[in-house]
């Protein structure tokens, strides 16, 4: 990864379907200094406390035939929902003048869910999507790897 130049008072969002990190560069461009600025977690609970029966059952049309209802994957739905309230938050802290920039540091699904979610603002203030889960990594580490 070539050297990222992150703009001061840029925020790098590091995130997952579970958690996001919000850190502010205190630094300058060449000396980025990061800083955390909010954290946000959602609990994960077991499927079994998501989901509230077995699967259903269709009926065919035609016939005695019956086959399963595919499960809902309710972990995939509240990350989409975790995901969906980060990107809204980015939003009001773009238009609010917060942060000038962003730089979005997440697994290729979570940026894939996060760009869907992106107003107009927010896709302006993106500076720079990196593909990768640093999330569970010390604040020190993430800008050790986003610096080359």
């Amino acid at each position: 990864m070539s050297e990222l130049k992150i703009d001061h008072g840029g925020w790098v969002v590091v995130c997952d379907g579970a958690k996001a990190l919000v850190l502010e560069n205190l630094g300058t461009r060449m000396r980025p200094n990061l800083k955390t600025r909010e954290v946000y977690q959602h609990d994960d609970p077991k499927s079994r406390e998501l989901g509230t029966d077995k699967p259903g059952r269709a009926f065919s049309s035609v016939g005695n035939g019956r086959s399963a209802v595919e499960e809902t994957d309710w972990h995939d739905q509240e990350e989409q929902r975790f995901l969906a309230k980060l990107a809204a938050r980015l939003d009001k802290a773009v238009l609010g003048g917060e942060t000038p920039s962003l730089v979005v540091v997440a697994p290729p699904r979570a940026i894939g869910v996060l760009r869907r979610e992106y107003t107009a603002h927010v896709r302006h203030a993106v500076r720079a999507e990196v593909e990768k889960d640093y999330v569970k990594m010390p604040v020190d580490e993430i800008a050790r790897h986003l610096s080359g």
